[in-house]
């Protein structure tokens, strides 16, 4: 009977629970479906502000990683950088929720200036990129600040600090200078012909090195007496898959879970790691060739291409980070909190180690709603009157009708007859271009220079160089002496709206003394081959051959005026409205203001913050002596741990001799909260949301 009636009494019991539970359950899943929508539309609104700016650009950078090997690496950046952000999911759903709410009201609303502010500079260096000779570079530098400027908009602080290196890693899209690629290609190039000489002479190969346009060429003697060369040039020298490992090299530095030393350290190992790999790469093909002959040399040669040198530098460095300095990727279960996973899920953070068990709920506010609306607004108008990164033509100039190549490409211009001089394939094959084709005009009556052009197309950017590159820049690279001696090099408008710049490049060849003026300049186009239309990238060069060098101004203008007509004959298909013109014209000055006010915002951020200190410290004086304790024993926790819940309780006992339970530590911290003394904050340990607290004193 006593049974009987303790389940009589259980029943209803048991039922109250239930409909608890279910309560529980149906509020979790409110919040949780509010808090993926609220974040679902800030992540959106982030992807379509940034893939509006910049989509143009992004889609030239990885058309061209995807039919160039030389920055093919980018291909991986993208999906690295939403690895890096995964990673910190966790900490990121702690810390976005934040307000700013409690903080003083001089300071509450720096950091959505602040973003705002980044996010103009951004614009601002995109617009006068634009209207430079180089517009993609600029435009991947402005990238990661405006993505850090609206992170600030959209969300906080804290969460910009925790995406901080993320960001920073979209840096890597910015083109490299050619000229530091020449330089380090060059130095690169020496060392991995000279090594590999060497090792093979060890095994028994004769081989030699001699020079072939200026770049290292192997030849071995194979034992029929044939040569094979091997010429090394930047391509070969590793200089890219140097450059895509050091990407995957930082990437593992940081992912790793250990010392700042040893992720220092592992990057420091891994540069001269792929250098090594791509000399053992070198060597390998020099010594297949000598067994079986150079087509298949090169064959092996293709396979073990830049991707495969890197998969196996990171494998390399993975092994090294795991088994010489014991390091680890992911965390181990074992290392993880006991009594996180006893913890009822209703509470906040475990009071042990301080992991964050349920972050707060995200809440779209009003003003999320407002922010949301103006980049809206924003985005369409900067959309209607965006620069292109090149000229577009609406034109859709004929090349080739029935196989043979028209000169309808370019215009007629009075007082000059235009004939199809050439095709130049051997430059097409090196320079890994569609075409390059020469044209060239030349006067009636004789009374001006001819002049050529040269149209390169190709379906990559990067395999259009620019002419000071490759008379000037490459040879001093190689450490030779140029060929040429530059004369002038400025840069030209062509059209005013939209903006064609072009490149003014005049040089004397050192041993024939004779004078070249180049004017050169990109677009692209939609050209026309044998009633195809392809979209091509496309560099124009007029060439002229002056006699009189006392007056080359008659040979600018010359160029000038044809270049002109080309330009207008090729019809650029957006025009720039005033304002974008007005603001692209000056773009560095207002950059460099909205910059010196950014500046300002941070002083008067830090000079607020010291004086919020000061005050604080005043009120610390005038806290009741257990308070005092407590505010101590955070003081003396930071100094030597994570300021947890826990180590707070244990320094607190060092301190006054006394226990104290973690509920009473927790209500009394929570109390000294709302004097602004100290403050709740979220720390990323291993990439792991802690509850801790820190003081606000000086």
């Amino acid at each position: 009977m006593f049974i009987h009636s303790v389940l009589l009494d259980a029943f209803p019991v048991a039922a109250r629970i239930g409909e608890r539970l279910k309560e529980m359950l149906k509020n979790l899943s409110i919040h949780l479906t509010e808090t993926r929508i609220t974040l679902g539309v800030k992540v959106a609104v982030a992807i379509a502000a940034t893939i509006a700016i910049f989509g143009q650009d992004l889609t030239i950078l990885f058309n061209d990683a995807f039919q160039s090997e030389t920055t093919s690496h980018l291909l991986a950046i993208p999906f690295l950088f939403v690895y890096l952000i995964y990673r910190k999911r966790k900490t990121l759903r702690a810390v976005i929720p934040i307000e700013n709410k409690d903080h003083p009201k001089e300071t509450r609303h720096l950091p959505l200036i602040t973003g705002i502010l980044l996010s103009i500079t951004a614009i601002l260096l995109y617009w006068h990129g634009s209207y430079t000779f180089t517009p993609l570079e600029y435009h991947m530098f402005a990238l990661p600040i405006f993505v850090a400027g609206l992170t600030l908009i959209l969300f906080n602080p804290q969460t910009l600090r925790q995406l901080a290196f993320p960001i920073a890693f979209l840096f890597f899209l910015m083109p490299p200078p050619s000229e530091i690629l020449y330089v380090l290609g060059t130095n690169l190039s020496v060392i991995s012909s000279e090594a590999p000489n060497v090792i093979v002479n060890a095994f028994g190969i004769p081989s030699t090195i001699t020079s072939e346009y200026g770049n290292p060429t192997i030849v071995i003697t194979r034992p029929d007496d044939t040569t094979m060369p091997f010429t090394v040039d930047i391509a070969c020298s590793g200089i890219y898959s140097l450059i895509g490992f050091t990407i995957f090299a930082v990437f593992i530095a940081y992912i790793i879970r250990d010392k700042s030393w040893k992720k220092i350290t592992l990057i420091i190992i891994g540069l001269p790691l792929i250098y090594l790999l791509n000399i053992l790469r070198i060597t390998t093909i020099l010594v297949l060739g000598y067994d079986y002959g150079e087509d298949f040399a090169f064959q092996i040669f293709h396979l073990l291409g830049g991707w495969i040198l890197i998969f196996l530098g990171t494998l390399i460095l993975l092994a090294i980070s795991e088994k010489i300095f014991k390091t680890q990727i992911f965390t181990d279960k074992k290392d993880r909190c006991p009594q996180c996973n006893l913890k009822s899920p209703l509470e906040v953070f475990c009071s042990k180690c301080g992991r964050i068990l349920k972050p707060p709920k995200i809440k779209l506010y009003k003003t999320d709603i407002a922010k949301i609306s103006i980049i809206s607004v924003c985005l369409i108008l900067l959309a209607s009157i965006q620069a292109p990164v090149f000229a577009l033509t609406r034109a859709k100039p004929i090349v080739m009708v029935n196989n043979q190549f028209s000169t309808d490409v370019l215009p007629q211009i009075p007082d000059y007859n235009l004939d199809f001089s050439s095709r130049e394939t051997e430059f097409e094959a090196k320079a890994k271009q569609d075409m390059s084709l020469i044209y060239l005009y030349t006067s009636y009556n004789q009374s001006k220079e001819p002049v050529k052009v040269a149209i390169e197309i190709a379906s990559t950017k990067s395999s259009l160089h620019r002419w000071e590159t490759c008379l000037i820049t490459w040879p001093v690279s190689k450490g030779y002496q140029t060929k040429v001696t530059q004369i002038e090099l400025k840069d030209i408008k062509l059209n005013e709206n939209p903006p064609i710049i072009s490149r003014y490049f005049v040089f004397t060849y050192i041993d024939t003394n004779e004078t070249q003026a180049v004017l050169y300049w990109f677009e692209t186009a939609t050209f026309t081959i044998n009633s195809t239309l392809q979209q091509k990238y496309v560099k124009i060069s007029l060439i002229a051959y002056p006699e009189d060098t006392n007056n080359l101004s008659n040979i600018e203008n010359q160029l000038v005026n044809i270049a002109t007509y080309i330009s207008n004959y090729w019809q650029p298909i957006k025009t720039w409205s005033q304002i974008t013109m007005i603001i692209s014209q000056n773009g560095a000055t207002l950059a460099l203001a909205t910059t010196t006010v950014l500046m300002g915002t941070l002083i008067l951020y830090a000079l607020e913050t010291k004086r919020q200190k000061r005050a604080n410290t005043n009120a610390y004086q005038k806290l009741s002596k257990p308070n005092k304790q407590i505010v101590d024993a955070i003081i003396e926790t930071e100094k030597t741990m994570t300021p947890t819940l826990e180590a707070i309780a244990t320094t607190y006992q060092k301190i006054t001799g006394k226990r104290i339970s973690k509920e009473q530590l927790l209500k009394r911290i929570s109390e000294i909260e709302t004097t602004k003394i100290i403050k709740s904050c979220v720390a990323n340990r291993q990439d792991e949301p802690l509850q801790i607290w820190k003081t606000a004193l000086l």
